[in-house]
């Protein structure tokens, strides 16, 4: 067989897996484009032969290809304080490369990696709001496969192998996402800085709620922005949020235009706009049939 051809050998710890070896096995079956052998087991024989090797052996060194952090002292601390678990380290190896892009590989760090890293170390990142009521996690998606105490668990194997695919589809999407969320906020941005009355800010292309959100939520300046609807001709006008961490807008529309459904024409007396035909309950959201209805409606709801 060519060298070239030759499969990667994976090795990681046997028994019940984890969402961190789970995803580090995907980010290294990415890297090697899927030509791998994993091998679960706590043999030393074995393990001392894998060409990469995470989340089992006691030993963290990039330069060896082994990724495991349950030795005394763990295997380094964020600069936020999140410990490193093998999915992050694995990542903080090789995910520059996986992504073509530095900026890419942080962002999926951020999103992926240091909230698997912190359920693997025990770090709580976030707060319930309602009792007994959490998010339903990446842990509970993947993990959801690991069978009962009332099933067989003989099959472990094959379900962490089954478990990996997913895992990869998910991370290929994830870079996806994030490299188009990169050049959209690009977009925004550049409309932004050429925008001298920046209060309203106008789009030409319909991007993620999010996206547009995110990004000028993080200005002072934005009340509203306006963009085309990516399904019909409708115009949008929303309101800007007063920051990224919040639902609360900055500026709401005028009480008197919400929540006035199947009743158009006095939409229209109310507002003084003559082609909106909706302005959500909350006040967020109008709608307009064209763009120069929804300048003058952002314009009437700036001085409203």
């Amino acid at each position: 067989m060519s060298p070239f051809k030759k499969k990667k050998i994976l090795v990681t710890h046997n028994g019940t897996f984890h969402v961190d070896d789970l995803f580090a096995t995907a980010a290294l079956s990415i890297l090697n484009k899927g030509n791998i052998k994993i091998i679960r087991t706590r043999d030393k024989e074995v393990i001392s032969k894998g060409d990469y090797v995470y989340d089992v052996s006691g030993i963290n060194d990039s330069k060896l290809n082994r990724f495991d952090h349950h030795q005394k002292g763990g295997a380094g601390i964020r600069e936020n304080g999140i410990p490193y678990a093998s999915f992050g380290l694995v990542w903080e190896a090789y995910g520059e490369q996986i992504c073509g892009s530095k900026e890419i590989a942080k962002r999926i760090d951020c999103k992926i990696a240091q909230p698997i890293d912190s359920v693997d170390n025990g770090i709580v990142i976030s707060k319930p709001v309602f009792q007994d009521v959490f998010p339903y996690s990446v842990d509970a998606i993947f993990l959801s496969e690991i069978p009962t105490w009332k099933e067989n668990n003989n099959k472990i194997d094959k379900i962490f192998e089954k478990q990996v695919k997913k895992a990869v589809t998910l991370l290929k999407r994830e870079i996806k996402i994030a490299k188009d969320d990169l050049e959209g906020e690009s977009n925004i941005m550049e409309v932004y800085n050429s925008t001298l009355d920046k209060r309203i800010i106008i789009l030409d292309k319909n991007y993620p709620r999010y996206l547009f959100q995110t990004t000028l939520s993080k200005m002072s300046e934005p009340i509203y922005l306006i963009y085309p609807s990516g399904h019909s001709s409708v115009w949008k006008i929303e309101a800007i949020k007063k920051s990224p961490e919040t639902m609360e807008s900055r500026k709401s529309m005028p009480e008197s235009w919400r929540g006035i459904l199947g009743d158009e024409k006095k939409l229209r007396e109310i507002s003084g706009v003559e082609d909106i035909i909706f302005c959500h309950q909350n006040g967020f959201l109008a709608e307009t049939i064209s763009k120069e209805g929804a300048i003058k409606l952002a314009e009437k709801a700036l001085l409203a």
